[in-house]
């Protein structure tokens, strides 16, 4: 018998709630909400989450209890990453957020956060049988070794939208100085990873960094990115302004903003892993901690 769960991450990008029914191997959606915080590029550039980020923060909280109050799920578990991870003043946003919501926020590590998207991936790219994982937030990259199906190896590097805009100083639309800074930034953060991997690994990615800009190039669905359509998507959106890049390309201007910056960095993870093609999943972190709290492991 299906259970109601739900589960939402404080990224570095957003506060996401999903509410779904599962049996432990299928997730059905029932709720999939999303607000934007932008604690990445705050972080980023301060150090700290700053008082009006934390009410925001704590209103989009108060919104996933209560959808998930009203679809009657059977518990709510909230994790945070990158962003919340390397605020230094995390411990007082926490017990914040406890004292007003009643929620308690569990950090989990970067390889655990790999772990659970990778598991929820495997929901609608199951059958790549991918050798290599993928997964750009706000904050930092994830990137997994995959050996039957599990993480084998990891490193997680600081090369989120949010961090590259901060660094290079990226806008739409960006002077070349600027996004030479952000190629750089990347480059240099790539230099020294040396994960093992096939000579042309399947690859996969998850992540809304992803799925913005698959669903900016293929409005039909296609789940699969080449480097070709990443160099157009990076000429285009450095010459446009945030409203055109959302008219153009069908997203929501938030989301506008990471094409640039998501694009930089999953071009250059193709360039460093050899990769000529990434299949997106619509699936990720949510629903891998939907799975794992069905099986009782969370």
């Amino acid at each position: 018998m299906a259970r109601i769960l739900a589960a939402a991450d404080i990224g570095s990008n957003t506060v996401h709630l999903l509410v779904a029914a599962t049996d432990g191997e299928l997730v059905t959606r029932l709720d999939n909400l999303s607000e934007w915080v932008g604690l990445g590029e705050v972080v980023a550039r301060s150090g700290y989450i700053s008082n009006e980020r934390i009410e925001h923060l704590l209103s989009a909280l108060k919104e996933c209890r209560r959808v998930a109050q009203t679809r009657k799920a059977e518990s709510l578990y909230v994790f945070a990453t990158e962003a919340m991870r390397s605020a230094r003043n995390y411990d007082a946003v926490l017990h914040k957020i406890e004292m007003d919501t009643g929620i308690k926020v569990n950090i989990i590590s970067p390889r655990r956060e790999a772990e659970l998207s990778l598991k929820g991936s495997q929901l609608d790219v199951e059958g790549a049988n991918p050798e290599i994982f993928f997964e750009v937030g706000g904050g930092s990259a994830q990137i997994a070794i995959i050996h039957k199906r599990k993480v084998a190896d990891h490193v997680s590097l600081p090369i989120g939208t949010g961090r590259i805009i901060a660094h290079s100083g990226l806008s739409n639309p960006c002077s070349e100085a600027a996004k030479k800074l952000a190629d750089e930034y990347v480059a240099d953060a790539l230099k020294d990873v040396n994960l093992p991997k096939d000579s042309t690994p399947i690859a996969v990615a998850s992540g809304g960094v992803a799925r913005g800009l698959m669903r900016a190039i293929h409005p039909d669905g296609e789940k699969s990115v080449f480097k070709a359509e990443l160099d157009y998507i990076i000429w285009s959106t450095s010459r446009l302004s945030t409203d055109r890049i959302g008219s153009r390309f069908g997203v929501k201007q938030r989301r506008a903003q990471t094409l640039l910056p998501g694009s930089i960095v999953y071009r250059a993870l193709m360039d460093k892993f050899e990769v000529s093609e990434i299949t997106v999943s619509e699936f990720g972190v949510r629903e891998g901690a939907i799975l794992e709290m069905a099986k009782g492991k969370i």
